[in-house]
């Protein structure tokens, strides 16, 4: 059997749960990430200082300055996620998925700690106001704990996850004609990430489940935290370019604007998969991603 096939066991399993059949199925289990994809953290240093010196991104400054902006993101954002999901972990009675929220943290907090590597090298490297960057973020994630419940806050958790997850596959998508075009070293930090994010993809949204989160809940939280994320981008990247002095570059966010929005487009290749999530009994696993982290797995395999 091909490593990435469902057992006999995963497929019963699978038609039995409410992601498959709709509303009114009780599930037996929590977890729903398929056994064979561990959730284990990889605690691998990455070297990128040298690359962040220039426009690592197929030598474009607004595709390199959009790439910058989610990492901008990633160091308080990985926080949130690992303390909304650690409020619930008592709540769990599955083992499978108390094993794969630890595994969760642990990859999330690899991730905080590379990331903030990278943003504080980023801005001094290149002039960027981190302290500016980061506490437009620091202030909406405060209102965001002060004014959601924690299950509100496990449900934008599960919802930039499923973000984060699309923006995963499209970037580990061999079919991807950007693929390629990254330099080598940040090549490597973001494989790295999205392989990883793809491995616990499910994670927040089975505890979302598990503790009694509703498909109306999450939907409604979906539509407020699009948007406030892609305003995050895109204020990171103006200030980015505005320091680089291209701010003002009509040719320069008309081919950004083809980045994300064209034929092929970043943004224009995850909308399907973004309104899956709109499904009833939408389940992150639906979409099988399995052959993207085997792809990975063998190309990291010292050649003999």
């Amino acid at each position: 059997m091909a490593r990435f096939d469902l057992t006999p066991a995963e497929k019963l399993a699978y038609s039995l749960t409410d992601c498959n059949l709709g509303k009114g199925v009780t599930m037996n289990r929590q977890s729903n990430t398929p056994s064979d994809v561990p959730v284990i953290p990889r605690n691998r240093e990455h070297h990128i200082a040298d690359a962040l010196t220039r426009d690592w991104y197929d030598n474009h400054p607004f595709k390199t300055a959009w790439y910058n902006s989610m990492s901008i993101t990633f160091s308080l954002g990985e926080k949130f996620f690992i303390d909304s999901v650690r409020a619930f972990s008592d709540q769990v009675t599955d083992p499978k998925l108390q094993e794969e929220i630890r595994g969760f943290c642990g990859q999330e907090g690899f991730h905080r700690r590379e990331h903030d590597r990278y943003n504080r090298t980023l801005c001094q490297l290149r002039g960027y106001d981190l302290q500016y960057l980061e506490g437009r973020l620091a202030k909406k994630l405060a209102f965001t704990r002060k004014m959601l419940s924690p299950l509100e806050q496990l449900a934008v958790t599960a919802a930039l996850e499923h973000i984060t997850a699309i923006l995963a596959e499209s970037g580990l998508d061999p079919d991807n004609p950007d693929a390629l075009s990254m330099d080598p070293a940040m090549r490597e930090l973001w494989d790295w990430h999205a392989v990883e994010e793809l491995e616990h993809k499910s994670v927040a949204f089975d505890v979302y489940r598990a503790v009694g989160g509703t498909d109306k809940m999450r939907r409604k939280v979906m539509r407020r935290t699009i948007f406030f994320l892609l305003l995050d981008f895109t204020v990171g990247t103006a200030h980015m370019l505005r320091r680089d002095g291209k701010v003002w570059s009509p040719r320069l966010w008309l081919q950004g604007c083809r980045f994300l929005f064209g034929k092929n487009g970043v943004y224009r290749r995850v909308w399907p998969a973004y309104r899956e999530w709109f499904k009833d009994g939408f389940h992150p696993w639906q979409r099988d991603t399995r052959a993207l982290l085997s792809n990975w797995e063998q190309a990291q395999a010292p050649a003999t």
